[in-house]
């Protein structure tokens, strides 16, 4: 079993929550996401929830391209 402290990440509602409730949780049960910055990423990108927005296509390629270009880095 994998033990991970979500604290950091999390708003304060939701640091107790299970993956399944915090990936069907709006974007702002993430901290530092206000209500506002949730709202622009629905009319931006259509992104409701956090799983909306670990999935979108547009995230994930600025993270692995991210991601590569760190690994050419070295």
């Amino acid at each position: 079993m994998v033990s991970v402290a979500l604290t950091k990440l999390l708003d304060k509602a939701f640091e107790d929550a299970s993956l399944d409730t915090i990936v069907n949780a709006p974007i702002s049960a993430l901290a530092g996401v206000s209500d506002g910055d949730a709202k622009l990423l629905q009319e931006a990108f259509n992104i409701k929830t956090v799983g909306d927005l670990g999935r979108n296509k547009y995230f994930r390629a600025a993270v692995t391209l991210s991601e590569l270009a760190a690994l050419a880095d070295r």
